[in-house]
């Protein structure tokens, strides 16, 4: 894995952040958007807003009955344990999967009564949209009664320590952590008011199929399972699911795939004029003199990238498709 950093990015100017929370529910994607404002057909863009892997697993035939029959119970099973496996699941701790990090995200709040939650910025900005709208007050700093965090850090990959968390009912978003399973924190995952999350749609660049898990505490996993109800993963998910989590060579021979095109990534950038700030294997993130410029510069080129409300001077960029690096090179000379 390609360096990342434990606080905001080192090197980055004092006035690129502001300590608030960001004023809207921002994301990468939106592809739309910039073809709208730049042109060009579909085909002719690269999506880097985003840190999705541009070579996802490929999926496995579908049986009729994936589509037509309601997911089956032994097939729900077979998943649950496949990721027990494949994330070393410690004993204790319950699993629950869900059509996505996001449905998880947007129900975790109302697990424990609304008091303060500890999300410390900059980080993914769903965790503090949905505590705050479910009546919590949204804080930088602790202590306080619930705490978030992203481990690694988007947009600046950092990396938390298990003494950091200290809050009674703590939340570990990894979506990201697969690119680098030996910094997980899974082994919290038994700690009572522990819920980590895991995301299908990243590492294993598979974010249309909509498959994420809660792994943690089994009394707020129980609330998780009851709001999302008996059918919650659909039979296509299931079989692939299943069948990723029980293929670790792809996942051994795709980290090392990512760590080299993060390196090359960060290699075009600085030579041309971009400072590497931190990141993860699946996106990097760029200290440069004017972010929105950078962004206006690559949409021309039909490259969309991403840039944050609360500083100037960040862009961040996934990694582009295997044939496409040639589009990204004459963009940026």
């Amino acid at each position: 894995m390609v360096d990342s950093i434990s606080s905001v990015p080192q090197g980055a100017p004092a006035t690129a952040l502001t300590t608030a929370l960001p004023p809207a529910r921002d994301h990468g994607g939106n592809l739309a958007a910039a073809i709208a404002r730049f042109g060009g057909a579909r085909e002719d863009w690269i999506d880097l807003s985003t840190g999705i892997n541009p070579a996802p697993y490929p999926l496995p035939p579908m049986l009729a009955e994936d589509w037509t029959a309601l997911p089956d119970s032994n097939a729900q099973q077979a998943l649950i344990e496949a990721a027990r496996g494949f994330w070393q699941v410690p004993e204790g701790a319950d699993i629950l999967a869900a059509p996505g990090a996001s449905a998880l995200i947007a129900r975790l709040p109302v697990l424990r009564p609304s008091r303060t939650v500890q999300i410390t910025t900059p980080t993914y900005n769903e965790h503090a949209a949905a505590f705050d709208q479910c009546g919590w007050q949204v804080l930088d700093a602790g202590p306080a009664e619930g705490q978030v965090v992203v481990h690694p850090n988007n947009p600046d990959g950092r990396l938390w320590l298990a003494e950091e968390l200290t809050a009674p009912f703590c939340v570990i978003d990894e979506s990201f952590c697969d690119i680098c399973p030996d910094q997980s924190l899974i082994a919290q995952a038994a700690t009572p008011g522990t819920v980590i999350l895991k995301s299908f749609g990243k590492f294993w660049g598979l974010a249309g199929l909509r498959l994420g898990f809660a792994i943690g505490d089994p009394e707020l996993i129980a609330g998780l399972r009851a709001a999302m109800g008996p059918w919650a993963v659909s039979g296509p998910a299931l079989r692939t699911g299943t069948q990723a989590l029980n293929n670790p060579d792809w996942a051994a021979t795709t980290r090392l795939e990512l760590a080299d095109a993060a390196s090359r990534l960060d290699q075009l950038m600085q030579q041309a004029g971009a400072q590497t700030v931190g990141g993860t294997d699946l996106f990097r993130l760029y200290d440069v003199e004017d972010a929105a410029a950078w962004q206006e510069r690559l949409g021309r080129a039909h490259i969309w990238s991403r840039i944050f409300p609360y500083s100037t001077r960040f862009l961040r960029l996934g990694l582009p498709p295997a044939d496409r690096w040639g589009q990204l090179e004459t963009a940026l000379t």
